[in-house]
């Protein structure tokens, strides 16, 4: 059943380790029956840039491994390598399902939060520059690592249904360089492909069919976890 807390609505986010052949064949399938998400401005999809940030105690990577139910991740995000349109991002999650409040900030914003700085908020514990300057001053929240993959993504307006094929995972730990051309990425290699399907009260059987390859399973995946750990 879907969570609630008072007006947020927390998604259902399940995901699948795969391969490129996997990946090609979910592909194929959904090509012809799903339109392609709004982001997309080539054929095989779009980049995706963020920028992960944690606090002194590295509580959002230690809460991923450890598997903590409630947590959350702190993140700046751009597309297509572009500083165009930035997204400031805070993802929580709370027993399985997964909610993001996010907003766009300007390149002096996201500067001034890469620099350790506050940024303008609205004092509401809804706006993500809110909860970024509680962390910063309470907890010293700094950038980590830089995170980017290219994405293909299809959606369906029953169930907000989102499927998301994630390649070429990699990684820098010179954060510095977040948004600039040529930078120096380790890929994850072996887990660097990924399958996302995100939706809220429920998701199509004809979706949940086409998904099916008979050899995927589930796993707790995360990007910024893994990366992390490439350094």
């Amino acid at each position: 059943m879907l969570r609630k807390r008072e007006n947020d609505v927390y998604r259902v986010e399940n995901k699948y380790n795969c391969s490129e052949s996997e990946l090609r064949t979910l592909q194929n399938r959904l090509e012809g029956v799903l339109r392609a998400d709004s982001n997309e401005s080539h054929p095989e999809g779009y980049g995706i840039t963020s920028l992960y940030f944690d606090d002194l105690q590295d509580t959002c990577l230690y809460d991923t491994e450890d598997g903590v139910e409630i947590r959350d991740k702190y993140r700046i995000r751009i597309y297509n390598s572009s500083l165009d349109v930035i997204k400031l991002e805070v993802k929580s999650k709370k027993d399985g399902y997964i909610y993001k409040k996010s907003k766009t900030i300007t390149k002096e914003q996201a500067d001034k939060l890469i620099h350790g700085e506050c940024i303008e908020d609205s004092v509401s514990m809804e706006d993500p520059a809110t909860l970024f300057n509680l962390a910063i001053r309470t907890r010293g929240l700094r950038p980590k690592v830089i995170v980017a993959y290219e994405r293909k993504a299809y959606v369906f307006g029953p169930g907000n249904t989102r499927i998301t094929l994630d390649r070429n995972v990699r990684a820098d730990d010179h954060v510095e360089d977040f948004g600039k051309e040529n930078v120096s990425y380790e890929f994850l290699h072996e887990y660097d492909k990924v399958l996302e399907v995100k939706y809220d009260e429920f998701i199509p059987d004809f979706l949940l069919q086409l998904l099916e390859l008979g050899n995927m399973q589930q796993t707790s995946y995360s990007k910024y976890q893994l990366c992390r750990e490439l350094f």
